[in-house]
C-alpha cells in the first residue's frame, strides 16, 4: 500500500512540476510578445528643406512679411509593433557658421515646435531669432540650420541635414532703450536710495552698444535689486514679471514697470550686462 501511495504521489509531483515549467514558458512567451523595442527612424530621417539659401537682407520695413519657410521630414520613428503614434518635438537650431564651429557651440538660437513639419519665420521672427546670437547688426554672417527631432522627454534625438544661409540682420529692440541706466536695491552698495548722489557714477551703467549697458564690476549681496532709468525717480522701474523674486539670479528677462524685484546670486563682484535688443539682463562672477 505504501509503494502505491509513492508512486502516485511521485506521478502527481511530477505533473505539477510539468504543469509549472509550462506555465514558465508561456509567461515567457507572452513578455517576449508584449515587450516593444524601439527600432530606430525611418528612411530618409529628417530632411530639411529652405524656400531660399540666397544671401539675405532683413529689413525692419518688412517685419510682417514671410521671409524662409522651413520644411522637414517626419523621423518616423519605428517600434517592434509599428510606427510611432506618439508626438514629435522638433526644435530649429542655429548656429554662426565659423572656422570649427557647430551645434555643441554655447550661443544656440532655437525655436521650438511640436508635430508640425513647417515653420514659416515672418521677418521679424527671423531677426528675433538671431538676435539670441548676440551678433553686430547691419552687416552679413554665416548661419548654420538644422531641425532636431525627439520623442517625450528630448528622447531618441535623430538630426537632420544642415543649410547654410548667409544673412545681413537689423538692429531691433524689446524695448526703448533709455538715455540712462542705474541699478538698485539692498542688493547693492547704496541699498535702496535711488538719488544722483548714491547712484552716480558708482551704480551707472555704461551703454556700450546701442542696445546693450553695462557695469564691469559692482559688489553685490545676495539680496534684491532694480534696473532704474532716471535717477531719483521710481515713476518708471525694469524688473522681473513674474509673482516673487523667481528670477534666475544669473540673468533673466526684464519688464518695464512690472511688479518683483529681482534676486541678486551669491555675494561677489559682478559684471552687469542690460541687453535691450533681447529684453535680458546677465551677471558674471568676476
Amino acid at each position: 500500500m505504501n509503494i502505491v501511495n509513492d508512486i502516485t504521489m511521485k506521478t502527481i509531483v511530477n505533473k505539477l512540476m510539468l504543469l509549472a515549467a509550462g506555465l514558465m514558458i508561456t509567461l515567457s512567451c507572452t513578455t517576449d510578445i508584449d515587450r516593444v523595442t524601439y527600432l530606430g527612424a525611418g528612411a530618409p530621417g529628417v530632411v530639411l528643406k529652405v524656400s531660399s539659401t540666397s544671401n539675405l537682407v532683413l529689413l525692419k520695413a518688412n517685419e510682417s512679411y514671410t521671409s524662409l519657410l522651413f520644411q522637414w521630414t517626419n523621423p518616423n520613428y519605428q517600434f517592434s509593433n509599428g510606427p510611432s503614434t506618439q508626438d514629435v518635438f522638433y526644435t530649429i537650431q542655429i548656429v554662426q557658421d565659423t572656422v570649427g564651429s557647430d551645434f555643441n557651440s554655447p550661443k544656440m538660437a532655437t525655436v521650438a515646435i511640436t508635430n508640425d513639419v513647417t515653420h514659416p519665420f515672418t521677418v521679424k521672427d527671423l531677426n528675433n531669432a538671431l538676435a539670441l546670437l548676440e551678433l553686430p547688426d547691419e552687416t552679413p554672417h554665416h548661419f548654420q540650420f538644422r531641425v532636431k527631432a525627439t520623442l517625450a522627454g528630448g528622447n531618441e534625438p535623430i538630426y537632420s541635414n544642415v543649410v547654410k544661409i548667409v544673412i545681413t540682420t537689423y538692429l531691433d529692440v524689446v524695448y526703448p532703450v533709455p538715455a540712462n541706466l542705474y541699478i538698485v536695491g539692498d542688493a547693492t552698495p547704496a541699498g535702496w536710495n535711488n538719488d544722483v548722489a548714491h547712484l552716480v557714477p558708482s551704480q551707472q551703467l555704461t551703454k556700450v552698444k546701442p542696445y546693450l549697458y553695462q557695469i564691469n564690476s559692482l559688489a553685490l549681496t545676495q539680496n534684491q535689486f532694480l534696473f532704474v532709468p532716471v535717477a531719483g525717480d521710481w515713476t518708471h522701474k525694469y524688473a522681473f514679471d513674474a509673482p516673487g523674486s523667481t528670477n534666475n539670479p544669473m540673468g533673466d528677462a526684464f519688464k518695464p514697470d512690472a511688479n518683483s524685484n529681482f534676486q541678486a546670486p551669491a555675494a561677489g563682484n559682478y559684471m552687469i550686462q542690460v541687453n535691450f535688443k533681447t529684453g535680458k539682463y546677465s551677471m558674471t562672477k568676476l
